[in-house]
């Protein structure tokens, strides 16, 4: 077999992704190479029936992988998913935001520092499992690992230390509930729901779990446990991601087909539109609870219902259509719907507080009186019956 890359070709024999991968590699690297420095390959010289080689002083080649000075950072967020570990560090501050206590800089920057860092080395771990088929899509065959930016093994000495700064912050900054969420989500991402992409559809219904647990990392995080009022927050989002993911993958069919992920959208189109209509009907009635269960005040509920109601109309014009284009409004409007509906569950929050709460504070100072009321009331009686006793 004869890769053309560049203006060079490769004769090799592929048997495995594997070998595609290192190709690839090495040819991106001595591309890369001869950009930087200027160097333009000179043309082959064709002739009919004949494999033209490039002399050896016309190619620089450089070892794989290929690392470009000065780029380190740059690479650290494309292999964190910059993006995405961002929308889980916005739903946790959400989350501790919209918990019924004291609002505290200290554990609230920890809180969500500690959870970044988490999410970061859980997508670098993804990377690092998914190389093979990730150089199959179109979407994912550019990435650092396929492309030979950064080794193996720097990606995985960035996840450990991501994973034990961000623990350690989450256990000794904000507290140890926190601290046994975030490490499960971490498990439960890297070690159940990246295989099972290949296995199952249940992978999105695993990957959902997944998301809906930073706003209850954000909820435990300020309250110190959980209640009804985090169930709301995390149910939210956990039905917010099948409307998103499923519109998405719509269009990424023959992705996910030639890498073998196992899809809704590939194995089951039409569970995957019925899905994305029901979980999208859903949202609207979680939202209507938040008011019932003392989490929002009761204009939440009809703030959220016109934007609950157009994107529940998006999702049953998927169900109808199942075209590009539906799916793309779809997954478009799903952007803007979890940051909308966000900033209206903060808006009407049933009650903030910058401190302790009043009734804490009245009890304990009650409570404090009763004492010296009962200390002052013994000294006042007890020396009159003494000095009263030998009367």
């Amino acid at each position: 077999m004869i890769l053309f890359k560049g203006m060079r070709r490769v004769q090799s024999q592929l048997r495995t992704p594997v070998e595609l991968v290192l190709i690839r590699y090495s040819t991106a690297a001595s591309i890369s190479s001869n950009d930087d420095r200027g160097v333009t390959p000179a043309p082959p010289v064709s002739q009919p029936g004949k494999i033209q080689h490039l002399p050896d002083s016309q190619i620089t080649w450089m070892p794989s992988p290929y690392t470009m000075p000065g780029k380190t950072l740059s690479q650290y967020k494309k292999l964190s998913k910059f993006r995405l570990t961002s929308l889980v560090v916005i739903t946790t501050m959400g989350g501790y935001a919209m918990a019924p206590a004291a609002f505290d800089p200290t554990t609230f920057a920890m809180c969500s520092l500690g959870t970044g860092l988490v999410s970061a080395a859980a997508n670098a771990i993804n990377q690092y499992h998914e190389v093979p088929f990730d150089s199959q899509m179109s979407r994912t065959k550019n990435r650092l690992l396929v492309t030979g930016q950064m080794t193996p093994l720097h990606a995985v000495t960035f996840a450990a230390v991501s994973a034990t700064a961000g623990l350690s912050m989450l256990y000794f900054g904000v507290n140890g509930l926190t601290a046994a969420l975030g490490a499960g989500n971490l498990f439960l991402y890297t070690t159940i729901y990246t295989p099972m992409k290949r296995i199952s559809i249940v992978n999105t219904w695993v990957g959902s779990i997944v998301g809906a647990i930073p706003p209850l990392m954000g909820w435990a995080g300020c309250a110190g446990t959980l209640d009804a009022g985090a169930m709301i927050l995390a149910g939210v989002l956990y039905a917010w991601q099948f409307p998103h993911f499923n519109a998405l993958s719509w269009n990424l069919r023959p992705d996910y087909s030639r890498a073998g992920y196992r899809m809704m959208a590939v194995t089951n189109p039409g569970l995957c539109r019925r899905t994305a209509l029901r979980y999208s009907v859903a949202i609207a009635g979680l939202s209507a609870m938040a008011p019932v269960l003392d989490v929002t005040n009761y204009w939440f509920a009809l703030e959220t219902l016109p934007l609950n109601a157009y994107f529940a109309y998006l999702a049953y014009k998927f169900y109808e259509k199942s075209d590009s284009g539906s799916s793309r409004k779809l997954f478009r409007f799903s952007l803007i719907h979890l940051p909308a509906l966000m900033l209206l569950f903060l808006a009407n929050k049933k009650e903030w507080y910058f401190s302790k709460p009043a009734g804490e504070e009245n009890k304990k100072e009650s409570t404090y009186i009763a004492i010296k009321q009962s200390a002052s009331s013994l000294g006042n009686v007890l020396p009159v019956a003494v000095a009263e006793g030998p009367r």
